[in-house]
């Protein structure tokens, strides 16, 4: 009697191990950054370039009537540059993307509950047992950077470095652009500093 030919396969028959091991190698690498934590937002190239995509962003933008809107359409505007700019690296960027779906979808689940409440019928919150002061820090910390509330606490400090180096950067980048408009206003509309989109000289350390 013939014995049926086995045939190999060497996915089947690698060692677990082997595969352990490259699993760990190709996820150490993910994790080792390829530069400091919001390094890149501190580069002046980096900068220019967030200024003028953010200049081209307001030039576009529809303002509304009320000023607390228009300062609103501003702030979003800005945060969705910065948010493509980080190119969904990080979770705050990812977030951010998002983060105007979330608020519609937020606003329209308020008024459903307010709706189905009926008057005078409030419960009374959960008593929650109160957190050590190390924990209490870190999640008030966590809801302050978008996407962030679920992190483990290293990574909770990488998104918060690099969040807030990408905040410092939009910072200077708008300050910039509102001493371009105030140079254009008080010349009279004359060439005050050059456009940013024609590379304007732009100054980190203003």
């Amino acid at each position: 009697m013939v014995e049926p030919l086995s045939i190999s396969n060497p996915d089947t028959n690698s060692s677990p191990s082997g595969k352990k091991r490259r699993k760990s190698r190709r996820e150490s690498a993910a994790r080792t950054p390829a530069e400091p934590c919001g390094a890149r937002w501190r580069t002046e190239t980096e900068q220019q370039v967030y200024s003028a995509k953010l200049a081209d962003a307001l030039r576009h933008l529809r303002f509304p009537d009320s000023a607390d809107s228009s300062v609103r359409s501003v702030r979003d505007a800005a945060d969705q540059v910065l948010a493509v700019s980080a190119k969904g690296r990080t979770r705050w960027s990812r977030a951010m993307l998002t983060s105007r779906l979330g608020r519609r979808l937020a606003q329209i689940s308020r008024k459903h509950k307010k709706a189905a409440r009926p008057d005078g019928r409030f419960k009374k919150p959960a008593a929650q047992k109160k957190l050590p002061p190390l924990q209490r820090k870190v999640r008030a910390l966590s809801r302050l950077i978008p996407g962030c509330q679920k992190l483990s606490l290293p990574n909770l400090l990488e998104e918060t470095t690099d969040y807030i180096a990408a905040l410092e950067m939009q910072v200077k980048a708008m300050a910039f652009l509102a001493g371009l408009l105030n140079g254009a206003n008080s010349d009279g509309g004359g060439g005050g500093g050059g456009s940013v989109a024609d590379g304007g000289q732009y100054s980190s350390s203003s």
